[in-house]
């Protein structure tokens, strides 16, 4: 028998280590240590309901795990036989408990070949890996297969890059092994900058060995014996694993000199990134590694004809990585069979926002946004209505209502007005303003631009004055026609990806919520109550007893009144903190 607990970040900051080690000095004290095994995984997925452990082989799903959960687990589940009912996923459409994951809405239309791995096996023990298949595909590519037909199965499989870009992954192969020279490098993007995106991390951590498997038939295929990935330090627990899984990979002879008997050499360290959003294009992060400075240079030449060291160089993402294994142990016809014409494959999305499943999730190209919210997501927290969601992060843009239909692939999300991006997706509903929406992701545009092109560094910079002077309720409608026009100059005149789709939030906004726009500007009004200036709190004379509760907890004595009669706010004073609405007990104050 085996216990799996998530070992994730996400979970490790709920004390997973700690139920680990519970269940094992349970296990001890019974005199089962031998026979039942203890297993730190990667990420589940569900993150919504962690920490979770889950029971192999009976696949017994036990959610919101705590430590002191071990000893009845242990003694219940694993002694007696009996699940711990109380621990099972309770399903909220009909309050019944769920003991098997693949009965969970969160599950039912998932498809895991990024994810295969985690959650299954122990990151750090690679032999779990090679029983999962692991390695068997770099074994083949070194003995069955030549350079270019590795190179050809990744073509005809239609693998798409998975960091937002979305070039062809084996065109990008093919590119850079013609490309001739004395050293060739293999990169892996291992940047993951979007708010709210966690895909790559989660994939390092649960299965490191996968994207050091594709990184050295990468270099197989292109002619590299070096390959590198840059990852940014505030990624601990990834940044560990990846380094035991380097150690054991050049112990069993899976990296270094003369891989597999094969003559072939192939070797990987790490680079530290710093956290700049924008290393996370392929030029701005090879100049990171270089010692330089983080900016991104004009392309051509591009990293396959001249990148690391002025060397031919390959750059994919993790998520990208992780798919080549599994393309080649299955063949091309098989991960094309999946998805839709010109997007195949899965995609892994970090779900998160006002949605009830926050979480990691990996589905078929063409799925629509509709399943993904309510079908796997669970549908909107509280019951509010959903507003929109941001895809792409803050390259994307944000889709309404109306393209709750629409499936998810490359193309569909770029004609509706966002994009794929590397797989964030932020769900909103009716309490979020989406012109205080668009002013965060420009204001984090603003802070991480490197400050290279004008366009970027002074084009954004004056859009989010704009947005900011609305918010405050200091809009014009000729600040509309300003939005737009800056936007459309930043877009064809920025010098990379980030400067290029950086003003997205906002176009998308102004298409989609024009009259929340209005509002702002001509009524002086946020309808989500969000925009501070434009907030009036309001005391309602036949609600308020004059109980004086609001005068004396206002910091700035805005509240006016005689005991026992109605109290007045002077909005001049008011400065918005909220303190009365919750010292008020009678439901007196309202904001308008």
């Amino acid at each position: 028998m085996h216990l799996l607990i998530c070992g994730g970040t996400g979970c490790s900051a709920s004390k997973s280590q700690e139920i680990a080690d519970n269940l094992k000095i349970t296990l001890k004290d019974k005199g089962l240590e031998n026979e039942v095994q203890v297993i730190l995984t990667g990420c589940f997925g569900f993150c919504e309901k962690g920490p979770i452990v889950k029971i192999m082989p009976d696949n017994t799903f036990y959610t919101e795990v705590k430590p002191e959960d071990a000893r009845e687990i242990i003694e219940e589940h694993v002694i007696k036989g009996r699940k711990v009912t109380r621990l099972l996923y309770s399903d909220p459409e009909n309050d019944q408990r769920v003991a098997d994951s693949k009965h969970m809405g969160f599950y039912k239309k998932q498809m895991r070949i990024a994810l295969r791995n985690c959650g299954f096996i122990d990151p750090q023990n690679i032999e779990e890996y090679i029983g999962e298949d692991g390695y068997a595909a770099l074994a083949k590519c070194l003995g069955e297969m030549t350079p270019e037909q590795v190179i050809n199965e990744i073509k005809l499989s239609g693998l798409r890059g998975r960091g937002g870009g979305g070039f062809p992954t084996g065109l990008k192969w093919e590119i850079a092994s013609k490309n001739h020279a004395d050293q060739k490098y293999v990169v892996c993007n291992a940047d993951e900058g979007d708010p709210g995106a966690f895909m790559d991390r989660s994939i390092l951590e649960g299965d490191p060995h996968s994207v050091l498997e594709a990184m050295t038939i990468n270099g197989y295929a292109i002619g590299a014996t070096k390959g590198l990935i840059y990852i940014r330090a505030e990624y601990p627990l990834a940044i560990q694993r990846l380094l035991t899984a380097i150690d054991q990979s050049r112990e069993y002879g899976l990296l270094g000199e003369d891989i597999l008997g094969s003559g072939f050499n192939f070797d990987i360290e790490l680079r530290y990134g710093a956290g700049a959003f924008v290393c996370g294009e392929e030029t701005a992060l090879i100049h990171s590694m270089e010692g330089k400075r983080g900016e991104p240079t004009f392309k051509p030449p591009f990293p396959a004809q001249s990148g690391y060291n002025n060397k031919p160089t390959n750059v994919n993402n993790v998520e990208t990585y992780a798919n080549v294994p599994i393309i080649i142990n299955k063949g091309a016809a098989w991960f094309s069979s999946i998805g839709t014409e010109k997007s195949k494959g899965t995609k892994v999305f970090a779900l998160a926002g006002q949605i009830n499943n926050v979480g990691l999730i990996e589905v078929p190209m063409g799925i629509t946004l509709r399943e993904v919210i309510y079908e796997i997501g669970g549908g909107i927290k509280g019951g509010k209505e959903f507003k929109a969601v941001q895809t792409g992060g803050p390259s994307g843009g944000c889709l309404t209502k109306k393209h709750l239909d629409t499936p998810i692939d490359y193309d569909n999300l770029i004609a509706a007005g966002s994009m794929m991006g590397s797989g964030g997706m932020v769900v909103m509903d009716e309490t979020s303003c989406m012109v205080a929406i668009a002013k965060f992701y420009l204001e984090f545009t603003v802070e991480e631009s490197c400050g290279k092109c004008s366009p970027c560094r002074i084009g954004n910079k004056r859009l989010y004055e704009i947005l900011e002077k609305i918010t405050k309720g200091n809009g014009t409608m000729e600040d509309l026609d300003n939005l737009r026009n800056l936007a459309g100059v930043i877009k064809d005149t920025a010098l990379c990806g980030l400067g290029q789709t950086s003003p997205n939030p906002v176009l998308s906004t102004i298409d989609n919520f024009y009259d929340e726009y209005v509002e702002h500007i001509k009524d002086k009004k946020c309808r989500a109550g969000v925009c501070k200036s434009l907030m009036r709190y309001i005391i309602d004379p036949e609600q308020c007893v004059g109980c004086t509760a609001c005068a004396r907890n206002c910091p700035v004595n805005a509240i006016k009144g005689e005991k026992k009669l109605p109290h007045l706010i002077n909005q001049e004073l008011c400065i918005k903190c909220g303190a009365c609405i919750e010292r008020c007990k009678f439901g007196a104050i309202s904001i308008q």
